[in-house]
Protein backbone atom coordinates (compact mmCIF):
# COMPACT_ATOMS: atom_id res chain seq x y z
CA UNK A 1 0.00 0.00 0.00
CA UNK A 2 1.31 3.46 -0.65
CA UNK A 3 0.54 7.27 -1.05
CA UNK A 4 1.69 9.76 -3.45
CA UNK A 5 2.11 13.56 -2.57
CA UNK A 6 3.43 16.30 -4.89
CA UNK A 7 5.36 18.46 -3.28
CA UNK A 8 6.94 20.87 -5.14
CA UNK A 9 7.88 20.87 -9.12
CA UNK A 10 9.63 17.80 -9.93
CA UNK A 11 9.56 16.62 -6.42
CA UNK A 12 7.16 14.07 -5.06
CA UNK A 13 6.79 11.75 -1.55
CA UNK A 14 5.85 8.17 -2.24
CA UNK A 15 4.66 6.72 1.56
CA UNK A 16 5.22 3.50 1.49
CA UNK A 17 3.45 0.46 5.01
CA UNK A 18 5.11 -2.02 5.31
CA UNK A 19 2.70 -4.89 7.31
CA UNK A 20 1.46 -8.37 8.12
CA UNK A 21 3.50 -11.25 6.89
CA UNK A 22 5.66 -9.35 4.53
CA UNK A 23 7.47 -7.45 7.30
CA UNK A 24 7.26 -10.08 9.84
CA UNK A 25 9.14 -12.26 7.30
CA UNK A 26 11.73 -9.33 6.66
CA UNK A 27 12.41 -9.31 9.85
CA UNK A 28 13.19 -12.92 10.31
CA UNK A 29 15.71 -12.99 8.03
CA UNK A 30 17.28 -10.21 9.08
CA UNK A 31 17.17 -11.08 12.41
CA UNK A 32 19.11 -14.66 11.38
CA UNK A 33 21.24 -12.50 8.86
CA UNK A 34 22.64 -10.71 11.97
CA UNK A 35 22.96 -13.75 13.93
CA UNK A 36 25.16 -15.55 11.53
CA UNK A 37 27.34 -12.83 12.40
CA UNK A 38 27.48 -12.90 16.12
CA UNK A 39 30.31 -14.95 18.32
CA UNK A 40 29.55 -15.85 21.43
CA UNK A 41 31.84 -17.62 23.78
CA UNK A 42 31.35 -21.60 23.78
CA UNK A 43 29.48 -21.45 20.27
CA UNK A 44 30.27 -21.40 16.58
CA UNK A 45 30.19 -18.50 14.78
CA UNK A 46 26.47 -18.18 13.71
CA UNK A 47 25.13 -20.98 15.86
CA UNK A 48 24.57 -19.63 19.10
CA UNK A 49 20.15 -20.39 20.02
CA UNK A 50 17.79 -17.45 19.30
CA UNK A 51 17.17 -16.23 22.47
CA UNK A 52 20.91 -16.08 23.64
CA UNK A 53 21.89 -14.71 20.03
CA UNK A 54 18.56 -12.05 20.94
CA UNK A 55 21.17 -10.26 24.08
CA UNK A 56 24.11 -9.85 21.48
CA UNK A 57 21.39 -8.06 18.39
CA UNK A 58 20.03 -4.60 18.47
CA UNK A 59 16.46 -5.09 17.94
CA UNK A 60 16.12 -1.55 16.40
CA UNK A 61 19.39 -3.17 13.88
CA UNK A 62 17.18 -5.48 13.07
CA UNK A 63 14.15 -3.72 11.93
CA UNK A 64 16.44 -0.97 10.16
CA UNK A 65 18.13 -3.98 8.39
CA UNK A 66 14.38 -5.31 7.45
CA UNK A 67 13.54 -2.04 6.21
CA UNK A 68 16.28 -1.60 3.89
CA UNK A 69 16.00 -5.32 2.60
CA UNK A 70 12.29 -4.08 1.42
CA UNK A 71 12.62 -0.80 0.44
CA UNK A 72 13.94 -1.06 -3.54
CA UNK A 73 10.97 -3.55 -4.04
CA UNK A 74 8.27 -1.48 -2.35
CA UNK A 75 9.47 1.65 -4.87
CA UNK A 76 8.84 -0.10 -7.60
CA UNK A 77 5.63 -1.17 -6.91
CA UNK A 78 4.91 2.44 -5.72
CA UNK A 79 6.07 3.88 -8.87
CA UNK A 80 4.30 1.12 -10.95
CA UNK A 81 1.17 1.74 -9.01
CA UNK A 82 0.95 5.27 -9.85
CA UNK A 83 2.69 5.07 -12.51
CA UNK A 84 5.67 7.45 -12.09
CA UNK A 85 8.96 8.25 -13.99
CA UNK A 86 11.77 8.96 -11.98
CA UNK A 87 14.88 11.31 -12.98
CA UNK A 88 17.36 10.18 -10.22
CA UNK A 89 17.53 8.15 -6.95
CA UNK A 90 14.95 9.05 -4.48
CA UNK A 91 16.12 9.64 -0.89
CA UNK A 92 14.54 7.38 1.83
CA UNK A 93 13.30 8.04 4.85
CA UNK A 94 12.10 5.83 7.69
CA UNK A 95 8.71 7.37 9.53
CA UNK A 96 8.15 4.83 11.74
CA UNK A 97 9.32 1.58 12.33
CA UNK A 98 7.98 -1.02 15.11
CA UNK A 99 7.65 -4.85 15.33
CA UNK A 100 3.79 -4.37 13.73
CA UNK A 101 4.53 -2.26 10.86
CA UNK A 102 7.19 0.43 9.29
CA UNK A 103 6.77 3.02 7.46
CA UNK A 104 8.68 4.96 4.53
CA UNK A 105 8.70 7.76 2.22
CA UNK A 106 10.34 8.26 -0.64
CA UNK A 107 11.41 11.57 -1.35
CA UNK A 108 11.62 11.18 -5.31
CA UNK A 109 12.63 13.09 -8.52
CA UNK A 110 9.98 13.04 -10.77
CA UNK A 111 9.24 14.46 -14.25
CA UNK A 112 8.42 18.76 -14.00
CA UNK A 113 5.14 19.80 -14.55
CA UNK A 114 4.78 21.23 -18.22
CA UNK A 115 2.64 24.01 -19.01
CA UNK A 116 1.43 23.39 -22.95
CA UNK A 117 0.61 26.42 -25.46
CA UNK A 118 -2.18 25.26 -27.93
CA UNK A 119 0.13 22.34 -30.06
CA UNK A 120 -2.90 21.92 -32.56
CA UNK A 121 -2.19 24.81 -34.19
CA UNK A 122 1.85 24.06 -35.15
CA UNK A 123 2.50 24.06 -38.66
CA UNK A 124 4.37 21.28 -40.22
CA UNK A 125 5.45 22.56 -43.41
CA UNK A 126 6.57 19.75 -45.38
CA UNK A 127 7.94 21.58 -48.89
CA UNK A 128 6.98 19.78 -52.53
CA UNK A 129 10.47 18.68 -54.02
CA UNK A 130 11.50 18.09 -57.65
CA UNK A 131 14.64 17.04 -59.54
CA UNK A 132 15.16 19.62 -62.73
CA UNK A 133 16.69 18.57 -65.91
CA UNK A 134 19.89 20.57 -64.58
CA UNK A 135 20.36 18.27 -61.33
CA UNK A 136 19.94 15.81 -63.75
CA UNK A 137 22.21 16.11 -66.02
CA UNK A 138 24.94 17.41 -63.59
CA UNK A 139 25.21 14.29 -61.38
CA UNK A 140 25.60 12.15 -64.61
CA UNK A 141 27.93 14.81 -65.79
CA UNK A 142 30.19 14.14 -62.34
CA UNK A 143 29.32 10.24 -62.85
CA UNK A 144 31.03 10.74 -66.33
CA UNK A 145 34.18 12.68 -64.35
CA UNK A 146 34.80 10.29 -61.70
CA UNK A 147 34.44 7.30 -64.37
CA UNK A 148 36.86 9.60 -67.15
CA UNK A 149 40.45 7.81 -67.99
CA UNK A 150 43.58 9.94 -67.48
CA UNK A 151 45.43 10.18 -71.03
CA UNK A 152 49.26 11.45 -70.86
CA UNK A 153 50.06 14.95 -73.55
CA UNK A 154 52.71 14.29 -74.93
CA UNK A 155 52.85 18.24 -76.33
CA UNK A 156 50.51 20.85 -75.15
CA UNK A 157 50.75 22.83 -72.07
CA UNK A 158 48.90 22.96 -68.71
CA UNK A 159 44.67 23.50 -68.85
CA UNK A 160 42.36 23.85 -66.10
CA UNK A 161 40.86 20.22 -65.13
CA UNK A 162 44.00 18.66 -65.81
CA UNK A 163 46.46 16.17 -63.65
CA UNK A 164 50.19 17.20 -63.14
CA UNK A 165 53.00 15.68 -61.90
CA UNK A 166 54.61 18.33 -60.42
CA UNK A 167 58.04 19.07 -58.04
CA UNK A 168 57.97 22.20 -56.27
CA UNK A 169 59.62 24.04 -53.04
CA UNK A 170 58.61 27.21 -51.65
CA UNK A 171 60.49 30.19 -49.92
CA UNK A 172 60.28 33.10 -47.52
CA UNK A 173 62.51 35.61 -48.47
CA UNK A 174 64.83 33.31 -50.42
CA UNK A 175 65.00 30.43 -47.64
CA UNK A 176 63.48 27.29 -48.18
CA UNK A 177 60.32 26.66 -45.18
CA UNK A 178 59.30 24.01 -44.03
CA UNK A 179 56.19 21.64 -45.41
CA UNK A 180 56.77 23.25 -48.95
CA UNK A 181 58.69 20.98 -50.64
CA UNK A 182 57.23 17.82 -52.67
CA UNK A 183 58.42 15.49 -55.94
CA UNK A 184 56.07 13.53 -58.07
CA UNK A 185 52.83 15.17 -56.48
CA UNK A 186 49.51 14.62 -58.79
CA UNK A 187 47.61 18.14 -58.62
CA UNK A 188 44.75 18.65 -60.26
CA UNK A 189 44.32 22.09 -61.55
CA UNK A 190 41.15 23.64 -60.61
CA UNK A 191 40.61 21.23 -57.25
CA UNK A 192 41.58 24.56 -55.02
CA UNK A 193 43.85 21.98 -53.09
CA UNK A 194 47.00 24.52 -53.05
CA UNK A 195 47.43 27.91 -51.67
CA UNK A 196 44.87 30.53 -53.73
CA UNK A 197 46.27 31.53 -56.88
CA UNK A 198 49.34 28.68 -57.06
CA UNK A 199 47.10 26.29 -59.55
CA UNK A 200 46.25 28.94 -62.19
CA UNK A 201 49.61 29.87 -62.18
CA UNK A 202 50.85 26.55 -63.64
CA UNK A 203 47.76 27.13 -66.49
CA UNK A 204 50.06 27.27 -70.04
CA UNK A 205 53.38 25.73 -68.38
CA UNK A 206 54.87 22.65 -70.92
CA UNK A 207 55.99 19.57 -69.87
CA UNK A 208 59.57 19.64 -68.06
CA UNK A 209 58.93 23.58 -67.69
CA UNK A 210 60.51 25.06 -64.59
CA UNK A 211 59.01 27.94 -63.23
CA UNK A 212 59.24 30.18 -60.43
CA UNK A 213 55.36 31.77 -59.14
CA UNK A 214 54.39 33.99 -56.13
CA UNK A 215 51.41 33.76 -53.60
CA UNK A 216 50.21 34.79 -50.83
CA UNK A 217 49.32 33.06 -47.59
CA UNK A 218 45.83 33.68 -46.02
CA UNK A 219 45.73 35.25 -42.81
CA UNK A 220 43.91 32.47 -41.13
CA UNK A 221 47.09 29.88 -42.36
CA UNK A 222 47.80 27.10 -39.68
CA UNK A 223 51.68 28.04 -39.94
CA UNK A 224 52.12 30.71 -37.53
CA UNK A 225 55.33 31.78 -39.93
CA UNK A 226 53.34 31.77 -42.80
CA UNK A 227 50.44 33.99 -42.59
CA UNK A 228 49.56 36.10 -44.89
CA UNK A 229 53.17 36.01 -46.05
CA UNK A 230 54.13 36.32 -49.71
CA UNK A 231 56.40 33.67 -51.31
CA UNK A 232 57.83 31.84 -53.98
CA UNK A 233 57.38 28.89 -55.09
CA UNK A 234 59.53 26.94 -57.63
CA UNK A 235 57.96 24.56 -59.70
CA UNK A 236 58.96 22.43 -62.24
CA UNK A 237 56.01 20.03 -64.67
CA UNK A 238 57.00 16.47 -65.42
CA UNK A 239 53.73 14.97 -66.89
CA UNK A 240 50.67 16.47 -68.03
CA UNK A 241 47.44 14.31 -68.08
CA UNK A 242 43.91 15.04 -69.35
CA UNK A 243 41.12 13.71 -68.72
CA UNK A 244 39.13 11.86 -71.10
CA UNK A 245 35.42 11.11 -70.55
CA UNK A 246 33.71 8.13 -71.64
CA UNK A 247 30.80 7.97 -73.63
CA UNK A 248 27.43 8.55 -72.48
CA UNK A 249 25.55 5.67 -74.47
CA UNK A 250 23.91 2.57 -73.33
CA UNK A 251 26.99 0.33 -73.06
CA UNK A 252 28.29 3.07 -70.64
CA UNK A 253 25.21 2.59 -68.62
CA UNK A 254 25.43 -1.39 -68.66
CA UNK A 255 28.81 -0.91 -67.30
CA UNK A 256 27.82 0.65 -63.89
CA UNK A 257 25.64 -3.02 -63.15
CA UNK A 258 23.03 -0.70 -61.26
CA UNK A 259 20.04 -3.04 -61.04
CA UNK A 260 17.38 -2.57 -63.42
CA UNK A 261 19.40 0.17 -65.22
CA UNK A 262 20.46 -0.49 -68.64
CA UNK A 263 19.74 2.52 -71.32
CA UNK A 264 20.29 6.03 -71.20
CA UNK A 265 17.14 7.06 -70.23
CA UNK A 266 17.15 4.73 -67.37
CA UNK A 267 19.97 6.24 -66.11
CA UNK A 268 18.07 9.66 -66.15
CA UNK A 269 15.12 8.24 -64.24
CA UNK A 270 17.53 6.51 -61.86
CA UNK A 271 19.19 9.63 -61.06
CA UNK A 272 16.16 11.66 -61.21
CA UNK A 273 14.42 9.38 -58.57
CA UNK A 274 17.59 9.41 -56.35
CA UNK A 275 17.50 13.31 -56.65
CA UNK A 276 13.58 13.55 -55.66
CA UNK A 277 14.52 10.73 -52.18
CA UNK A 278 17.52 12.97 -50.96
CA UNK A 279 15.07 16.26 -51.44
CA UNK A 280 12.37 14.32 -50.10
CA UNK A 281 14.90 13.20 -46.53
CA UNK A 282 16.40 16.79 -46.61
CA UNK A 283 12.68 18.62 -47.22
CA UNK A 284 11.27 16.15 -44.22
CA UNK A 285 13.98 17.16 -41.92
CA UNK A 286 13.88 20.65 -42.01
CA UNK A 287 9.75 20.37 -41.62
CA UNK A 288 10.13 18.34 -38.86
CA UNK A 289 13.07 20.25 -37.19
CA UNK A 290 10.97 23.75 -37.61
CA UNK A 291 8.18 21.76 -35.75
CA UNK A 292 10.43 20.84 -33.16
CA UNK A 293 11.39 24.23 -32.66
CA UNK A 294 7.65 25.55 -32.64
CA UNK A 295 7.35 22.97 -30.01
CA UNK A 296 10.09 23.78 -27.84
CA UNK A 297 9.22 27.43 -28.02
CA UNK A 298 5.25 26.57 -26.69
CA UNK A 299 6.81 24.12 -23.81
CA UNK A 300 7.04 26.22 -20.64
CA UNK A 301 8.98 24.05 -17.82
CA UNK A 302 11.00 24.44 -15.25
CA UNK A 303 13.78 21.98 -16.01
CA UNK A 304 15.53 20.16 -12.66
CA UNK A 305 19.15 20.18 -12.55
CA UNK A 306 19.78 16.61 -12.53
CA UNK A 307 17.71 16.61 -15.62
CA UNK A 308 19.63 18.67 -17.55
CA UNK A 309 22.92 17.51 -16.19
CA UNK A 310 21.71 14.13 -17.75
CA UNK A 311 20.93 15.26 -20.79
CA UNK A 312 24.42 17.04 -21.25
CA UNK A 313 26.09 13.42 -20.14
CA UNK A 314 24.31 11.72 -23.07
CA UNK A 315 24.96 14.70 -25.87
CA UNK A 316 28.94 14.29 -24.35
CA UNK A 317 28.64 10.62 -24.98
CA UNK A 318 27.32 10.69 -28.48
CA UNK A 319 29.55 13.48 -29.15
CA UNK A 320 33.01 11.54 -28.04
CA UNK A 321 31.59 8.25 -30.29
CA UNK A 322 31.43 10.69 -33.39
CA UNK A 323 34.83 11.75 -32.67
CA UNK A 324 36.18 8.31 -32.40
CA UNK A 325 34.58 7.22 -35.41
CA UNK A 326 36.86 9.84 -37.17
CA UNK A 327 39.96 8.68 -35.72
CA UNK A 328 40.06 11.71 -32.30
CA UNK A 329 39.19 11.52 -28.75
CA UNK A 330 37.53 13.94 -27.12
CA UNK A 331 40.96 14.42 -24.74
CA UNK A 332 42.59 15.84 -28.44
CA UNK A 333 39.72 17.54 -29.70
CA UNK A 334 39.48 19.62 -26.82
CA UNK A 335 43.83 20.21 -26.85
CA UNK A 336 43.08 21.22 -30.47
CA UNK A 337 40.45 23.56 -29.45
CA UNK A 338 41.54 24.79 -26.78
CA UNK A 339 38.60 23.70 -24.43
CA UNK A 340 38.22 22.26 -21.13
CA UNK A 341 35.40 19.98 -20.32
CA UNK A 342 33.40 22.83 -18.01
CA UNK A 343 33.36 25.25 -21.36
CA UNK A 344 31.99 21.85 -23.82
CA UNK A 345 29.24 21.14 -21.23
CA UNK A 346 28.24 24.77 -21.14
CA UNK A 347 28.17 25.36 -24.91
CA UNK A 348 25.77 22.25 -24.80
CA UNK A 349 23.40 23.61 -22.07
CA UNK A 350 21.26 25.46 -24.30
CA UNK A 351 20.71 22.48 -26.87
CA UNK A 352 20.07 19.90 -24.52
CA UNK A 353 17.19 22.12 -22.71
CA UNK A 354 15.84 22.36 -25.61
CA UNK A 355 15.46 18.85 -26.65
CA UNK A 356 14.41 17.99 -22.90
CA UNK A 357 11.71 20.40 -23.89
CA UNK A 358 11.20 18.92 -26.91
CA UNK A 359 10.68 15.42 -25.01
CA UNK A 360 8.83 17.00 -22.29
CA UNK A 361 6.29 18.47 -25.33
CA UNK A 362 5.58 15.60 -27.10
CA UNK A 363 5.36 13.18 -23.86
CA UNK A 364 2.47 15.54 -22.87
CA UNK A 365 1.26 15.50 -26.06
CA UNK A 366 0.93 11.33 -25.68
CA UNK A 367 -0.55 11.73 -22.26
CA UNK A 368 -3.48 14.33 -24.11
CA UNK A 369 -4.44 12.46 -26.90
CA UNK A 370 -3.68 8.85 -25.09
CA UNK A 371 -1.40 7.17 -27.32
CA UNK A 372 -1.19 3.66 -27.02
CA UNK A 373 1.69 1.40 -27.96
CA UNK A 374 0.70 -1.97 -28.22
CA UNK A 375 3.14 -5.28 -28.21
CA UNK A 376 3.20 -5.43 -31.86
CA UNK A 377 4.24 -2.28 -32.18
CA UNK A 378 7.17 -3.03 -30.09
CA UNK A 379 7.59 -6.85 -31.62
CA UNK A 380 8.12 -4.89 -35.12
CA UNK A 381 10.76 -2.48 -34.25
CA UNK A 382 12.93 -4.68 -32.49
CA UNK A 383 12.37 -6.83 -36.20
CA UNK A 384 13.46 -4.00 -37.68
CA UNK A 385 16.11 -2.80 -35.94
CA UNK A 386 17.16 -6.69 -36.08
CA UNK A 387 17.24 -6.18 -40.00
CA UNK A 388 19.05 -2.67 -40.06
CA UNK A 389 21.90 -3.76 -37.91
CA UNK A 390 22.26 -7.30 -38.95
CA UNK A 391 21.74 -9.20 -35.49
CA UNK A 392 19.18 -11.28 -33.90
CA UNK A 393 16.52 -9.46 -31.89
CA UNK A 394 17.26 -11.43 -28.49
CA UNK A 395 20.66 -9.74 -29.43
CA UNK A 396 19.32 -5.88 -29.77
CA UNK A 397 17.13 -6.64 -26.27
CA UNK A 398 20.27 -6.86 -24.21
CA UNK A 399 21.02 -3.39 -25.42
CA UNK A 400 17.96 -2.02 -25.71
CA UNK A 401 15.20 -2.27 -23.00
CA UNK A 402 11.55 -2.79 -23.79
CA UNK A 403 10.83 -0.12 -21.25
CA UNK A 404 13.19 2.22 -23.48
CA UNK A 405 11.89 1.37 -26.80
CA UNK A 406 8.16 1.47 -26.02
CA UNK A 407 8.71 4.93 -24.48
CA UNK A 408 10.54 6.04 -27.51
CA UNK A 409 7.63 4.81 -29.65
CA UNK A 410 5.04 6.72 -27.80
CA UNK A 411 7.27 9.98 -28.60
CA UNK A 412 7.23 9.07 -32.26
CA UNK A 413 3.63 8.32 -32.55
CA UNK A 414 3.21 11.92 -30.59
CA UNK A 415 5.33 13.06 -33.23
CA UNK A 416 3.60 12.00 -36.38
CA UNK A 417 0.17 13.04 -34.44
CA UNK A 418 1.43 17.01 -34.22
CA UNK A 419 2.46 16.75 -37.91
CA UNK A 420 -1.53 15.77 -39.01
Amino acid sequence: MSEYKKTENAKAELTCTLEGDAWKKAKDAAFRKLASKVEIKGFRKGQAPKNLAEKYISHNEVLIDAAESLAQGALDEAVKEHDLTLIDRPELKIDEMSDDKCVLTFVCPVLPDVEMGDYKELKYNLEKVKATKKEIDDQIADLLNRKADLELKEDGEVEDGDTTVIDFEGFLNDVAFEGGKGENYDLVIGSHSFIPGFEEQLIGMKPEETKDIMVTFPEDYQAENLKGKECRFTVTVHEIKKKVLPELNDDFVKELKYDNVNTVEELKNYTKENILKQKESEAKNKAENDLMDQLAEITKVEIPEVMLKSEIDSMIQNYESRLMQQGISLAQFLQITGQSVDELRESMKEDAGKRIRINLGLSEIARSEDVKVEQEDIDKEFENMSEMYGMPVDEIKKYVPEDTLKDDLRLQKALELLKK
